[in-house]
């Protein structure tokens, strides 16, 4: 059976590349699109013919929701974090995604229970599971900062802060900095006095603040010598530290985990073509593989067993990991219904703040 459906997919694949000798997909850059093009792109051209072209933005749900909105499309496939994901699905610009149509588990599990929970949207597949961080340069720090409230501490650990120009991530550090418990932080956040609260602790790094809107840009920012902690994607640290040799540790403590998921545009051009190239990149030994590049998880529970060394051929990957028990401790699951509803009025509430 596992024989038919090989052949069938290849056959499949094969027409579809006759039909779109190319396909281009969006993501972030950097380490992560690296990521993607060896464990996705590269096979996926190899097997079909079909030549993916990989584009770069710093958010690309921007540039979806523009081109879907003008009637202009040239984007097949798009990176997009989870709340995007879900409001753009919500808004009607994307393709609707079958899940049943994801190839099974090799014990044959079905996609549908072979992902983890929460994990296939109506219109989006799911990838990989990352974590917003802080980290360091041990050359500043020889004993560094352990937990979330380090960061805000500029007495103790004097020096630039890097942190990311929006209000996601940053005001839910802030509030697990001021003292509340992980599990209370969305509550908290939910009332006008948990966000004021939020913003006093940002208020106190304020003016030590390097503001960055890329993933790529936190670990040149420690490299340049331009801060001395920054929050960052685990995976971009991971890379620097790994590939490039570069002196910096990840803290797990107060970690936010997010998720990164495929879309295809409505009104993609290679719509069929798109359309496999999800279905290819997200079996269960692809999503294993792209962990060989980059320190993020996979989206299926099959594809954990198969998670091996770093493309070093010595780093075991497993331990740099978001979903690493000893890195839980205490971690926050970004709440996604909570951006969806209150993102557009606090990203007004934290530009106000910036203008001040």
């Amino acid at each position: 059976m596992k024989r038919i459906l090989t052949t069938t997919t290849a056959l499949m694949l094969v027409t579809f590349s006759a039909q779109a000798e190319e396909i281009t997909v969006m993501s972030w850059g950097g380490a992560y699109a690296e990521s993607q093009i060896e464990a996705y792109h590269k096979p996926f051209t190899a097997q079909t013919g079909i030549t993916v072209i990989s584009v770069d933005a710093d958010n690309p749900a921007v540039p979806v929701q523009a081109q879907v909105e003008a009637g202009n499309v040239s984007i097949d496939v798009a990176d997009l974090e989870y709340p995007d994901a879900v409001r753009m699905c919500d808004e009607g610009l994307l393709e609707p995604i079958d899940a049943a149509t994801l190839p099974p588990a090799p014990d044959g599990t079905p996609a549908v229970d072979d992902f983890l929970p929460g994990l296939l949207l109506e219109c989006a597949v799911t990838t990989i599971t990352f974590s917003t961080i802080f980290a360091y340069d041990t050359t500043v720090f020889a004993d560094g900062p352990k937990v979330i409230a380090d960061f805000f501490d500029l007495e103790k650990f004097p020096g630039k802060r890097g942190l990311g120009k929006r209000p996601r991530a940053n005001l839910e550090m802030a509030l697990m900095a001021d003292g509340v418990p992980a599990p209370e932080v969305y509550a908290v956040l939910s009332t006008p006095e948990g966000v004021d609260r939020a913003f006093a602790k940002l208020d106190t790094i304020k003016s030590d603040v390097v503001w960055w809107e890329a993933g790529a840009q936190p670990p040149q920012l420690l490299a340049d010598g331009e801060v001395a902690m920054t929050t960052a994607y685990n995976g971009r640290i991971f890379n620097a530290a790994a590939s490039e040799g570069k002196p910096f540790v990840v803290v797990w403590d107060g970690q936010i985990q997010e998720y990164d998921l495929w879309v295809i545009p409505k009104g993609a051009p290679n719509k069929e073509a798109a359309m496999e190239f999800v279905k290819f990149s997200t079996d269960t030994q692809r999503l294993a593989d792209q962990a060989k590049y980059i320190a993020y998880g996979p989206a299926r529970k099959s594809s954990a067993a198969l998670i091996g060394l770093y493309k070093d051929g010595k780093t075991e990957m497993a331990p740099h990991m978001p979903t690493n028990p000893a890195n839980m401790t205490n971690a926050l699951g970004s709440d996604f219904e909570f951006w969806a509803d209150n993102n557009k009025d606090l990203e007004e509430r934290f530009n106000a703040w910036l203008a001040k």
